[in-house]
């Protein structure tokens, strides 16, 4: 397995944690909300970094004066804002609709990498393969016809999603920018940890720090273990490769909605999602 191919692998690896956490997150909220809910997370998900860390042997005080800016920006951009608004919107649309426009970050990676990753050029099937995961995703988010048509593309929440997407799309570069050469756990734990202690803060003052059900520990888990293979591929991959792939957490996501929350799909998003198949094949192919 060539270094791109891993990078694939771990990516995939990571989109079905993405799937997989919005499914938990809505099981917590039967008897948690949106904010609890988040900071368990964060706090459960920083430990699994360091349950990863110390397996693989790694010091947590590896971090240079350099890499302190952009770890503190991904986590208050990337978990405190993008994620917070994330499970805000859950709250609020289908799951299915959350994981879809959660991940059309390849929009906003190549806006953004233009101007900031100039070596992080694409390939023709690098082109075609994200344009197919961006109308998968319009496919899905419409839902029918006749919403395609109207331009019909969400709620509220979808446009929370959407806020979010951004700001996950600018932590993205950051990471590929001026963290490559950092252990994925550690940017991880750091990632996840300073968003953790403004949340112990709060729960602390609020008398609220005990864990609601058992589902808010495994998102942090699930979570924690996605991002560290995210940020294994990301390495690997150009970052609007490496965000493209995530798109086939929709896939996993619509599945897992169906069987555990009886949300179905319509034929457009079923035919979107099926898109996705054609975009990772693009996207995965080895350069010559």
């Amino acid at each position: 397995m060539n270094t791109k191919q891993l990078g694939v692998a771990t990516i995939l690896l990571a989109s079905i944690m993405w799937a997989i956490e919005p499914i938990l997150a809505k099981l917590s909220y039967e008897t948690s909300d949106f904010l609890h809910t988040s900071a368990i997370r964060a706090m459960v998900a920083a430990l699994t970094a360091i349950v990863y860390l110390a397996i693989t042997k790694k010091s947590l005080l590896k971090v240079t004066k350099p890499q302190i800016p952009p770890l503190i920006f991904i986590a208050l951009v990337g978990t405190l804002v993008a994620d917070f608004m994330y499970y805000i919107a859950l709250s609020q649309i289908p799951v299915i609709n959350a994981v879809i426009i959660g991940h059309m970050q390849p929009i906003f990676i190549i806006a953004f990498g233009f101007f900031l990753l100039k070596t992080d050029t694409l390939t023709k099937f690098d082109y075609l393969g994200i344009t197919l995961m961006i109308l998968s995703g319009l496919l899905v988010t419409t839902q029918t016809l006749d919403n395609l048509v109207a331009l019909r593309f969400g709620t509220l929440g979808d446009l929370i999603v959407l806020a979010a997407t951004i700001a996950w799309a600018t932590s993205a570069i950051v990471m590929k920018k001026y963290l490559t050469t950092m252990d994925a756990g550690l940017i991880t734990f750091y990632r996840f940890f300073f968003p953790a202690l403004i949340f112990a803060a709060y729960l602390g003052l609020t008398s609220s720090l005990l864990i609601a059900n058992i589902y808010e520990v495994f998102i942090g888990v699930i979570i924690g273990i996605g991002t560290i293979l995210y940020y294994e591929g990301l390495k690997r991959l150009k970052a609007a490769q490496a965000s493209g792939l995530e798109l086939t957490a929709p896939f996993f996501a619509a599945i897992l909605a169906f069987v555990f929350l009886n949300e179905l799909a319509t034929i457009m998003q079923i035919i979107g999602i099926a898109f996705l198949f054609g975009g990772v094949y693009l996207i995965s192919k080895k350069e010559g």
